[in-house]
């Protein structure tokens, strides 16, 4: 029989290891919008940048921009870019294009994730408008060209660990956005057919 000093005791380290795991926990969910905002902050991961306009300068390095688009299985859409590649200088204000069609009988909804390579660069590439801020939905047999505009930053030029880069690539994932699975929902969501006249750089 064990004495009841014991008990106390074995009580007090349950309740320490509870406290524990409960500190873990909070940590854990607390770390993700933490994560996410130095990311943002450091370019880290090759995530880019977010801006309100384009740099008045335009400066004369040049750099080719690459686009790569890629779809999650539980998705069904077609995705891709509608330019392999493009040029720009630093400062330049550029647009390109990707093309999504929904290949099922069903509304359906998907949310972008987005990187550059090489990830160092991540830190001066800037989106200035692009469909990956928000959720983009698409009604059964539906497509949409999705616009991104962006520059690179022309502070780039100043930083010695990029002196060797020339290219940097674009690429976007699109995985199924559970929240906007209803009809009603994506109904609301659903773009239409791109109009004609757009341009590409």
């Amino acid at each position: 029989m064990a004495a009841p000093g014991s008990n106390k005791a074995n009580r007090r380290v349950a309740v320490a290891l509870i406290g524990v795991v409960a500190a873990m926990v909070g940590a854990a969910y607390a770390s993700v919008p933490l994560y996410q905002l130095f990311c943002r902050v450091t370019g880290y991961g090759g995530t880019t940048q977010v801006a309100e306009t384009a740099p008045v300068t335009v400066g004369e390095r040049v750099f080719t921009i690459r686009f790569n688009a890629d779809v999650d299985p539980k998705l069904p859409w077609a995705f891709q870019p509608e330019q392999r590649e493009m040029t720009v200088k630093v400062g330049e204000s550029a647009l390109a294009f990707f093309r999504a069609e929904n290949l099922s009988g069903r509304a359906t909804a998907g949310t972008a994730t987005f990187n550059v390579t090489p990830l160092k660069a991540g830190q001066y590439f800037n989106k200035v408008q692009c469909f990956c801020f928000t959720e983009q939905g698409l009604a059964p047999g539906a497509g949409a060209d999705m616009p991104v505009s962006f520059f690179v930053d022309p502070a780039i030029v100043d930083d010695p660990n990029l002196d060797e880069v020339k290219t940097i690539t674009l690429s976007y994932t699109f995985f199924p956005d559970e929240q906007a699975a209803d009809e009603q929902q994506l109904g609301e969501l659903a773009r239409p057919e791109a109009g004609e006249g757009r341009t590409v750089n």
